[in-house]
């Protein structure tokens, strides 16, 4: 196991001299020259670290074994030994004081600087130390876990992949095997549940040691919100496509009844759906069944393409790194090693070294999230620029990151781009309405479950500090009041369901951030559909447009150097809405209305 830099080497590093007390008194009088000092240092020292933690993570999750999580710890305990050091926390604080001395690119470098203190404060360094390591140990148990189901009719239990539990909860007809598939995709939460219970504990107590109430408020902080700020633009987001997503949830119970040949019930059973968590609905609309146009295509065309179609817009082109030192594709079934099946990009170093971990398969849903890993990737080329401080190398908030990604993506769940490829046939026409339909049953749906669910539960659990024995009654009470659903059978508190995600283990108390990005994507796209293209927002492709690329990348290439609504405000001339995903479904509507006449719409008394 590599060992730990401690406080004293890592300041070495970041001053030619070799004590603190050295350090310190190159310091200058004017706290315009202090702050430029210190920050410079502070870079410096932080994309270093930031890159040897980065380094580890990446192996700790393409090659799961107990060498590499303990790699991940040393790593990451070093990066949050300076992050969070007493120095650092005490000279930000006294520049703050001086903050009508100094420019705003400057007191936001601070505000930033006080942000990563918050996840790692070194005036409590042994829970720090107990963090970092709970969090490795808890990714471990989350990479390394290995799915078993028992088969209706058989007798003893076999291994299943993610993906197979994925492929078989979009395709299979049999609800008994739909139904031992489905549990068999909640055993991690079991696995998972005491590390989460700890985890909370030591996450809100290094919030709370720089005064925020929870760690729940402290991600809030990334988006220049407080808790109540955000619960407010959450529950507006819920209730402003609630009358939508009834309609849609109405005619998807009377179709899975139909096709399962069951009463339609009030709440949809989970395993009815073809989403491990009911995030979205695929599947159902059977006349836009688009996998079939990728048969033919392998995992690495698909990659190409969305890579050809970045670079198309004039976006930076990809490192040549980019290819040997990414992890795309699935692991063949004897394969040794164990890796993460979620898909994720890394900006390793924060400039050049730029990567994607996937498992591409050769269907639809892995050609959009092919464009969306690499609509990340992009915006990581567009923002490490020299201008461009290290500390704001990143989305104008994490919301802002994914809706970048999303709004590329977007025109690959739309007719001209697929015909583009030469994936539609010519002559090949679709049903406009089917196709709004089939999006509005992923992106519509996906705004009850980011913005409802996972929201309300998260800041239950960091907020209220919600009961080990409270956490899957309370995870179903808001899946029912959100979404509709409801689990085939009961579940007690010896499972963890809400563990089951990804994100609540390793990307905590920020999920709303994905429910922002799409509805800032509608948005994006509207403007670039009515503003640039001239064109229907839902017949569209960006592809080889130049103008399009510039409104984008003009966006992109700030970085975190500007308050995300503002850098909104500034390119499209609106305030932050979710008025344009409404917009975009109008015609989806009317037909609803006519499908459900007669029909019960909702499901709470």
């Amino acid at each position: 196991m590599k060992t730990p830099l401690t406080f004293g080497l890592i300041l070495t590093i970041a001053c030619p001299l070799l004590t603190p007390d050295a350090c310190l008194a190159q310091l200058k009088s004017s706290p315009a020259e202090d702050a430029k000092s210190f920050l410079e240092t502070y870079n410096r020292v932080y994309q270093s670290l930031y890159t040897v933690a980065n380094d580890a993570a990446w192996s700790a999750l393409t090659d799961v074994t107990d060498e590499h999580t303990g790699q991940r710890i040393g790593a990451e305990k070093a990066q949050a030994a300076f992050v969070g050091s007493p120095w650092v926390i005490q000279r930000a604080r006294e520049l703050l004081q001086h903050t009508n001395q100094l420019d705003a690119s400057t007191v936001r470098q601070l505000r930033f600087v006080m942000l990563n203190a918050a996840g790692a404060p070194g005036t409590i360094p042994d829970v720090v130390a107990e963090r970092v390591a709970a969090e490795a140990r808890q990714s471990a148990t989350l990479d390394g876990f290995e799915f078993k189901w028992t088969p209706p009719g058989a007798t003893e239990t076999k291994a299943i992949t993610a993906n197979q539990i994925d492929d078989s909860l979009q395709s299979s007809t049999n609800l008994a095997e739909r139904l031992a598939v489905w549990k068999a995709s909640k055993e991690s939460g079991v696995a998972l549940k005491p590390g989460l219970l700890k985890l909370r504990d030591l996450r809100n107590r290094v919030a709370t040691e720089m005064g925020y109430s929870s760690f729940f408020a402290l991600r809030a902080g990334w988006f220049d919100m407080n808790v109540a700020e955000m619960k407010a633009m959450t529950d507006k987001l819920c209730e402003e496509t609630r009358p939508l997503y009834e309609q849609l949830h109405c005619w998807t119970k009377h179709t899975l009844a139909k096709r399962y040949g069951q009463p339609v019930p009030k709440l949809i059973p989970a395993h009815w759906l073809g989403n491990r968590w009911s995030q979205e609905w695929p599947g159902l609309v059977e006349s836009v069944d688009l996998d079939p146009l990728f048969k033919s295509k392998s995992p690495e065309w698909i990659v190409e393409k969305a890579v050809d179609y970045g670079e198309s817009l004039g976006f930076p082109k990809l490192p040549a790194a980019f290819w040997p030192r990414s992890d795309l594709y699935e692991l063949p079934a004897d394969a040794k090693r164990k890796k993460n099946t979620h898909a994720s990009a890394w900006h390793i170093n924060l400039d050049q070294d730029v990567r994607s971990l996937m498992n591409v398969k050769n269907n639809f849903q892995w050609f959009g999230t092919a464009h969306h890993e690499l609509g990340h990737v992009f915006y990581f080329l567009a923002y490490s620029r020299p201008e461009i401080p290290h500390l704001f190398r990143d989305g104008a908030s994490p919301a802002m990151h994914e809706a970048m990604a999303e709004t590329l993506a977007t025109p690959t769940k739309q007719v001209p781009y697929l015909r583009e490829l030469g994936l539609i046939p010519p002559g090949t026409n679709f049903d406009e309405t089917q196709w709004l339909l089939n999006a509005a049953l992923d992106d519509v749906v996906f705004i009850q479950w980011s913005a409802g669910v996972m929201a309300a539960w998260e800041r239950d659990f960091y907020e209220s500090n919600l009961s080990a024995d409270q956490l899957n009654k309370r995870w179903w009470d808001y899946v029912a009041k959100y979404q509709g659903v409801a689990p085939p059978e009961p579940r007690g508190e010896e499972f963890c369901d809400a563990a089951t995600k990804t994100h609540i283990n390793d990307n905590p108390a920020e999920y709303y951030k994905y429910a922002l990005a799409f509805a800032i994507k509608y948005q994006l796209h509207r403007h670039i559909a009515k503003k640039i293209l001239h064109q229907d927002p839902r017949n569209t492709s960006f592809k080889g447009n130049q103008e399009v690329g510039a409104f984008l990348y003009n966006m992109m290439k700030q970085g975190a150097t500007r308050d995300w609504r503002a850098v909104i405000r500034d390119a499209t001339g609106e305030e932050f809405s979710g008025r344009a995903m409404l917009e975009y479904y109008e015609p989806l509507v009317k037909y609803l209305k006519e499908q459900n006449r007669g029909r019960e719409v909702g499901w709470q008394d």
